[in-house]
């Protein structure tokens, strides 16, 4: 179980299916403030190779990701 960081917004994207979780992330992204800290839960298979491809393009932070039964859990730090 992860969590170690409290995050500043929440994102559910459970029951959405590719390209919406994506779509979703990147929308609340685009409204954090720098250090602010995202979570995203979703259940989506394809939002976990999908969702830190996007962090990792958008040149976030992916602080944690893990499973709780079928659900994905990212937490995402938006730095500089």
């Amino acid at each position: 179980m992860g969590n170690q960081t409290k995050p500043d917004k929440n994102l559910d994207c459970v029951g959405l299916y590719c390209p919406e979780p994506v779509f979703r992330t990147r929308q609340e992204l685009d409204k954090l403030d720098v250090g602010e800290v995202l979570e995203v839960i979703a259940d989506d298979p394809a939002a976990e190779a999908d969702i830190p491809l996007l962090v990792k393009r958008l040149g976030l932070k992916l602080l944690e990701m893990y499973k709780e039964g079928d659900q994905i859990h990212f937490v995402i730090k938006k730095v500089e």
